[in-house]
């Protein structure tokens, strides 16, 4: 393979890069990073990367989820423990039905940059550039907010850190025990239609862990912790090249910035900048993969990303949408299968299924979603392979950004509790039904 270094990626051609007034004030923005310490240990990205690789085998299953894009105002405790207590709350569902672990990993922590389709949006006849997420600029609607400013990327790292510093001091600290189920209880969802099933369950959980602390069989300390781990679209490759470092106590180079970058299905072309950057870092790596994907370039991919055949560095994310995946999916299992390069398969069910209403507000369907998931799992196993993971846009927060589910959204609704800025997300209701489907088809498979 050629040459590579973390900056190898600047002789390819970028795309999705905002365009920054000033390219100084950039490179002194991504020198001050440089210099500062990483977020994440190459010792835990190796260790998500064995967990994934299990995942790959049907050994366990991959809960990904988080915001569409984080914003800067919402780096607080409360909307941080909000999170964790969802996806804390969906892998006991799935734990409890799949009988396998059940490996957690946050969008979070680093998601505070978007793609946009346009460079720029008009309003009332004003035209202004695009709002990319927190760390390039902010979405009022004015020419100041609207400017690119290389600084963000300094509030981007800071809050990065502060997200991390307070998710490893839950999960380390015994909030996450699973002795205590109660401390990831969110107020408003006592009247959820899955409410019961799940305290139900819980409580038999609870039965269980009686019994065996009763004879001795796992300690306290065992089930006081879990791991978590971080991932974001690694969109601004500045930011990434500033936080690319070569391991302490092994050999070649990890993006120490989160655990699990994934690229875009925008971006995701073999010869652009955003692949040749992938193509150097030791991370495990996501790649969305779309309804234009063909055969021949997700191979491609394979062999570029992963010329060694590594288990556990390659996650197909497909998100192709309800009407696209029964076209789309077979021929590329087909192929990937034929060219022996071992993939965790996940199931990205939300970007290819969001529309707009006559008003104007991009949501989703859930009963869309569910196809997708449903019709996923059917596809694989029509094939042979293992569906080894999910990878959802939710959040902890009452919201009403995508209509149906068991909560009856409708799309008079939406304006009630619409608060994403791009994309709409699950609320907790609607999450916690995905994973009491997920869990449901694996008792049936069994």
């Amino acid at each position: 393979m050629p040459h590579w270094d973390p900056s190898s990626w600047t002789t390819k051609a970028a795309l999705q890069q905002p365009a920054y007034e000033d390219p100084d004030q950039l490179q002194s923005v991504v020198a001050t990073l440089a210099n500062r310490p990483p977020l994440v240990t190459s010792w835990e990205v190796e260790r998500l990367k064995s967990q994934l690789a299990l995942a790959s085998q049907g050994g366990a299953f991959l809960l990904q989820g988080g915001d569409c894009n984080e914003s800067f105002d919402a780096c607080q405790a409360g909307p941080i423990e909000k999170k964790l207590k969802v996806l804390l709350q969906m892998s006991l569902v799935l734990v409890y039905g799949m009988h396998k672990p059940v490996i957690r990993v946050g969008r979070i922590a680093g998601q505070y940059a978007k793609p946009r389709s346009n460079d720029t949006e008009t309003r009332d006849g004003v035209t202004l550039p695009s709002y990319r997420g927190d760390c390039v600029n902010r979405s009022p609607f004015t020419p100041e907010d609207r400017k690119t400013r290389p600084e963000l990327l300094l509030g981007a790292y800071d809050r990065s850190a502060q997200t991390l510093n307070y998710l490893r001091a839950l999960t380390e600290g015994g909030f996450a025990d699973i002795n205590h189920p109660e401390n990831w209880e969110l107020d408003f969802v006592s009247q959820s239609a899955r409410s019961e099933e799940y305290h139900q369950m819980v409580r038999g959980i609870g039965d269980s862990l009686r019994f065996i602390d009763t004879i001795g069989g796992v300690t306290r300390a065992d089930l006081s912790r879990v791991d978590f781990y971080t991932s974001h679209e690694a969109l601004l490759l500045p930011y990434e090249q500033a936080l690319t470092r070569r391991a302490i106590s092994r050999d070649g180079w990890y993006n120490l910035g989160t655990h699990y970058p994934w690229i875009g299905d925008r971006t995701r072309d073999i010869h652009g900048a955003h692949v040749e950057y992938f193509r150097g870092i030791r991370n495990p790596i996501g790649i969305k993969i779309g309804p234009t994907a063909t055969a021949d370039g997700v191979v491609a991919l394979l062999d570029t990303l992963n010329p060694d055949r590594e288990i556990g560095r390659i996650t197909l994310i497909c998100r192709f949408g309800a009407s696209k995946i029964g076209d789309s999916l077979p021929p590329l299992i087909q192929a990937v299968e034929a060219s022996r390069h071992p993939v965790l398969w996940s199931i990205d069910p939300m970007h290819g299924n969001t529309v707009t209403t006559d008003g104007g507000i991009k949501t989703r369907h859930f009963d869309r979603i569910l196809d997708e998931v449903r019709d996923s799992f059917t596809i694989h196993a029509s094939h042979g392979t293992i569906v080894g993971g999910i990878h959802l846009e939710l959040t902890g927060n009452n919201v009403t950004e995508c209509v149906g589910g068991t909560g009856g959204i409708q799309s008079s609704d939406l304006g009630r509790a619409y608060e994403s800025n791009v994309d709409p997300r699950l609320n907790y209701e609607q999450a916690m039904e995905i994973a009491f489907l997920i869990a449901g088809r694996a008792r049936e498979a069994t």
